[in-house]
């Protein structure tokens, strides 16, 4: 791994209304390095969506700076493919129409455009399935193609946004392995929200817990067990109770903000 290639620095976020503000991010600082898999994990509500939108351009922070490859992050770029949850295709075109869409964007030649689609399609088990449309995809075949629009423009860096929470435990699994063999042959840096314990440490090198609003870092932890890892290890499951501890505080700590809230209401 080289030098950074993503630089979050003093990030804070603030959402205003006209009655109140929310701390959604504060003091925010990450250095992650080239071809790193890092997993942000947390309670629902401690900001990881939103740090992973800020990086990826889409919501700025109120004060701090992001910089991708030492570039400022002031909107979204080339550099950064998104994957959602919700898939996020084109219902009106095909499988193959969907993978190339971004590459006609940036006006691609056609003959490069059929070539690089087909060896995506071919990589990722959607060959024969280049001629369909989303509605007659399963939920773990609609994120295979998801995941392919973004290989295709070939962006170095790609930000995952809880890509495999709706999906079965062994469609989940499957994917789990899939993405970690595209990570390791394209040498991706992978940024990946995740609130499963279990997966992010099946998947990251890294795991960063964030704290429950404001979202601040609570503890960063490397990922020293070997891959593929088996969930059964020991080390594993001493990994998953140590992380389970921490997030389970900031989940107490919501119930309790909470209870206090209804109290003064």
């Amino acid at each position: 791994m080289s030098a950074s290639q993503i630089v979050v620095t003093g990030v804070n976020k603030v959402f205003k209304s006209d009655e109140r503000e929310v701390v959604a991010l504060k003091d925010i600082n990450l250095d992650i390095p080239d071809g790193q898999f890092v997993c942000l994990l947390g309670p629902s509500g401690c900001g990881k969506s939103t740090l992973l939108n800020a990086i990826a351009g889409f919501a700025l922070p109120s004060s701090g700076s992001i910089t991708t490859d030492g570039k400022l992050v002031t909107e979204p770029g080339p550099d950064r493919g998104m994957v959602f949850q919700e898939y996020a295709l084109f219902p009106w075109m095909t499988v193959e129409q969907n993978v190339a869409f971004g590459l006609e964007i940036k006006g691609v030649g056609k003959a490069e455009i059929h070539t690089r689609v087909t060896q995506l399609l071919d990589k990722l088990g959607l060959i024969d399935f280049r001629s369909r449309f989303p509605k007659d995809l399963s939920g773990g075949m609609r994120q295979r193609v998801a995941i392919a629009r973004v290989l295709a423009l070939d962006s170095p860096i790609m930000l995952m946004d809880e890509p495999f929470g709706a999906l079965d435990a062994l469609t989940r699994r499957n994917l789990q392995d899939e993405l970690l063999r595209i990570w390791d042959e394209f040498k991706k840096t992978i940024v990946f929200v995740t609130h499963s314990i279990e997966e992010a440490i099946y998947l990251a090198d890294r795991i960063v817990v964030m704290t429950y609003r404001p979202g601040t870092i609570k503890r960063d932890i490397t990922v020293t067990l070997p891959r593929l890892r088996d969930p059964a290890d020991p080390e594993f499951n001493a990994l998953k109770r140590e992380l389970g501890q921490l997030v389970m505080e900031e989940q107490q700590r919501h119930h309790h903000d909470e209870m206090r809230a209804a109290a003064v209401d």
